[in-house]
């Protein structure tokens, strides 16, 4: 029996109106320590964000959206947080903010392939 591995795992989403707690979800994080994995996947489905909130700049959206996929590969152009370990990028990713972008609490569970299980959090919870 393959092993498991205990992973974490945060939806992103879009709050257009922070006072009214309103929310889309666009996006899954997930990291998981064993695999040293930490990997995020977005969507913008434009006519759902629209319909939820007109004024919304998707350019500006996708473009911060990037950034949490820049973080988590942490290559060269993710900044000072993308220098930082694994766990504290995903920490940093997942604080609380009182933004138009934010994620949702973090979540643990168990998995065998973290990869794997970002795909189907993203399709559970986005898509």
């Amino acid at each position: 029996m393959p092993e498991k591995h205990l992973f974490e795992y945060a939806t992103i989403r879009v709050v257009p109106r922070v006072e009214r707690e309103e929310f889309v979800n666009v996006g899954v994080i997930v990291y998981c320590a064993r695999q040293k994995f930490l990997g995020a996947r977005f969507i913008l489905i434009e006519h759902r964000l629209k319909a939820f909130c007109g004024d919304l700049d998707l350019v500006e959206l996708e473009q911060n959206l990037q950034s949490f996929i820049r973080i988590c590969q942490a290559g060269p152009d993710s900044g000072t947080i993308g220098q930082y370990d694994a766990a504290s990028r995903f920490r940093w990713l997942t604080a609380t903010r009182s933004t138009v972008l934010q994620t949702s609490r973090a979540h643990a569970g168990f998995c065998e392939d973290a990869e794997v299980e970002l795909l189907k959090l993203y399709e559970q919870m986005v898509l």
